[in-house]
């Protein structure tokens, strides 16, 4: 595995174990279809929601954030819509959030949660 994929795939436990202590119910991660991959589908009450994880080691590229395009948003609206008809998943509200994982030199971490980047 590439430094780059295990970075996310680490960022990526970090964001489920955050959403998890703040109440989410994590339904699915790593979704794949032939159109693209979803890293995190959560549930909390009523809201479903399709979380998009970054990951860096620092801000020399931009904040996480700032890679969650309204193209990458379009496109996850997208793989929601087929996420939800092959699970026959229903809830009042779907979204899609970002989840920021920022880790410094020393290993320390800090995770931002963005409701509704769209």
């Amino acid at each position: 595995m590439h430094k780059k994929d295990a970075l996310g795939r680490y960022g990526e436990e970090l964001a489920a174990r955050f959403l998890t202590r703040q109440g989410w119910k994590i339904l699915d991660r790593n979704w794949r279809c032939s159109a693209g991959e979803l890293d995190i589908v959560a549930s909390r009450g009523q809201v479903l929601a399709i979380c998009e994880v970054k990951t860096r080691r620092s801000l020399r590229f931009g904040s996480p954030l700032e890679a969650v395009t309204p193209q990458k948003v379009q496109r996850l609206r997208r793989l929601a819509g087929l996420w939800i008809a092959e699970h026959a998943q229903h809830a009042e509200a779907v979204r899609i959030d970002a989840v920021s994982v920022l880790i410094d030199d020393a290993g320390m971490t800090r995770v931002q949660h963005i409701e509704g980047v769209c």
